[in-house]
């Protein structure tokens, strides 16, 4: 697939390696898009591995991977930082340029991953009402947190970047197509906007972008997929009684 493009030499060849279900591939594609960068994707079936992926990221064998010129760029978050510094000039930058501001982003963004997604997962792997009411519990104390972090970092703007889309709204934007898909299912609504009112705001202005709109997959796809591994996991459960 392919958006406005920038360079054409065989050196700028983009291509990403990725699951389309995947949260972290949303995020590399929401980036590519923002930067209108062309690119070609292949997609990748992880009860499979393909011989490409193992070769460009044999350390952890997971998606995405983006290849520029054919030398491999992996980890999502990593991905947006190599754009931002390979292609200046495209697009908005997504890190700010004060060390400070830098810092804080990608504090951030770590958080988002390493006590939100650690939580919002527990919810579906839990196998009692007690771990889930904790693991349910833990997210939406997560979500209170960056509920905060967004007042301060957005300065009263649209986005944590401030008048643009930044390094934390991809971190967090590439779970919105997943949590969308999960409300039908856990009965939870992840950005209630009773409880965390800047970023239910944040998520509706997030799903309005057109970069947004080309790099999410869609709900009921989704959707559909999270009730067969639901099942699968329930099975699972069972036979280990």
């Amino acid at each position: 697939m392919a958006a406005a493009g920038a360079g054409g030499g065989a050196g700028d060849q983009l291509t990403v390696l990725g699951a389309w279900a995947s949260p972290f591939l949303v995020r590399v594609r929401l980036a590519l898009h923002l930067k209108a960068l062309e690119y070609e994707y292949v997609e990748v079936d992880l009860k499979d591995k393909s011989d490409l992926l193992l070769a460009f990221n044999p350390v952890h064998k997971k998606v995405p991977v983006l290849l520029h010129g054919g030398k491999p760029v992996c980890e999502s978050m990593l991905i947006v930082q190599y754009l931002d510094d390979a292609f200046p000039g495209y697009g908005p930058a997504f890190l700010p340029a004060d060390p400070h501001d830098r810092a804080v982003a990608r504090f951030w963004a770590a958080y988002v991953d390493d006590k939100l997604l650690s939580s919002w997962v527990g919810i579906f792997a839990t196998t009692t009402e007690d771990e889930k009411t904790e693991a349910v519990d833990r997210t939406l104390a997560a979500l209170d947190a960056l509920e905060g972090a967004f007042r301060e970092c957005s300065g009263g703007k649209g986005w944590f970047g401030g008048d643009g889309v930044g390094y934390v709204d991809i971190a967090l934007g590439g779970f919105v197509p997943a949590m969308n898909a999960s409300e039908p299912t856990t009965g939870l609504k992840i950005l209630d906007p009773a409880r965390t009112p800047l970023l239910a705001a944040w998520k509706d202005r997030f799903c309005a972008l057109d970069a947004a709109k080309a790099a999410m997959p869609p709900t009921e796809r989704l959707l559909e997929s999270g009730k067969k591994r639901q099942a699968e996991l329930q099975a699972a459960a069972q036979s280990n009684k």
